[in-house]
C-alpha cells in the first residue's frame, strides 16, 4: 500500500501543470456591499445612538488633538517681543565691543584706566546702538524701513544705509585717529568702531568688501596710518 501511494504521488508530481490566466471577469452574484446597500444597513447603523456617541467621541478626540498640535505650534514669543529680545542681545554684544575698544584706546595712550568712566560711556553708547539696531535691523515683524516705499526697494534702501554708515564710520575713524588729539580719539573712536563693525556685519558679502575697499583707498590716498 505504501509503495502504491508513493507511485501515485510520483506520477502526479510528474504531470505538468497547465498555465492559465486568472479569471478577471466581475462577480456574477451580488456582493455583500450591494446587499447591504439594498437593505439600507448603513443608514440603520448611522441612526443607531450608540454609533452616534462613538462618532462624536472620535471627532471630539481628533479636534482636541488638533487643538493641542496648534497650541504646540504657536510661538512662545510674539513677533514684537522677538524683535525686542534680538535688539537687546545685539545691543549687549555691541556694548561689550564698545567697552573693549574704550579700554584698548586708553591703553594705547598709556593712560590710567578709569573703569567708572568707561562703564558710563559704554552705557550711553549702548542706548544709542540699541535704538539704531531696533530701527535699522531687518526683521519679519517690521520689514518696511521707509514708510511708503515699495516692498521690493526696502532691502536695497537698508543696504544703502549700512554701506554709507560703513564707509562714513571707517573713513572718519581713520581721519580721527590720524588728525585729532587723544581726547577726541578717546571720546569718539569706540563708538565709531562699533558702528563700523556693525554696518559691515549687516551688509552682504560683496557690499561689505566694497565698503572696506573704499576705506582702504581713503587710507592710502590720504597717507594715513592704521596705528594713529
Amino acid at each position: 500500500m505504501g509503495k502504491m501511494a508513493r507511485q501515485r504521488k510520483e506520477k502526479a508530481a510528474n504531470v505538468p501543470v497547465k498555465m492559465a490566466h486568472p479569471d478577471r471577469s466581475g462577480p456574477t452574484e451580488k456582493t455583500l456591499l450591494e446587499i447591504a446597500q439594498e437593505r439600507k444597513l448603513f443608514e440603520q447603523a448611522d441612526k443607531d445612538p450608540r454609533n452616534k456617541f462613538r462618532s462624536q467621541k472620535t471627532s471630539g478626540e481628533s479636534s482636541a488633538e488638533d487643538d493641542d498640535e496648534e497650541e504646540d505650534e504657536e510661538p512662545v514669543l510674539s513677533p514684537r517681543a522677538e524683535r525686542v529680545m534680538e535688539s537687546i542681545l545685539w545691543g549687549v554684544s555691541l556694548a561689550m565691543l564698545h567697552f573693549t575698544l574704550d579700554v584698548l584706546v586708553q591703553h594705547q595712550y598709556g593712560m590710567e584706566i578709569n573703569w567708572g568712566d568707561i562703564v558710563f560711556r559704554t552705557g550711553q553708547a549702548s542706548v544709542v546702538l540699541l535704538f539704531l539696531f531696533y530701527i535699522l535691523h531687518p526683521h519679519y515683524s517690521n520689514p518696511d524701513l521707509i514708510p511708503g516705499l515699495p516692498r521690493r526697494y526696502q532691502d536695497p534702501a537698508r543696504q544703502v544705509i549700512f554701506f554709507a554708515t560703513s564707509v562714513g564710520a571707517g573713513c572718519y575713524l581713520i581721519y580721527l585717529t590720524n588728525t585729532y588729539g587723544y581726547l577726541a580719539v578717546l571720546k569718539r573712536a569706540p563708538t565709531l568702531g562699533c558702528l563700523w563693525v556693525w554696518a559691515v556685519i549687516e551688509l552682504p558679502l560683496v557690499p561689505a568688501v566694497g565698503s572696506l575697499a573704499v576705506a582702504g583707498v581713503f587710507l592710502w590716498q590720504g597717507g594715513y596710518s592704521i596705528t594713529g
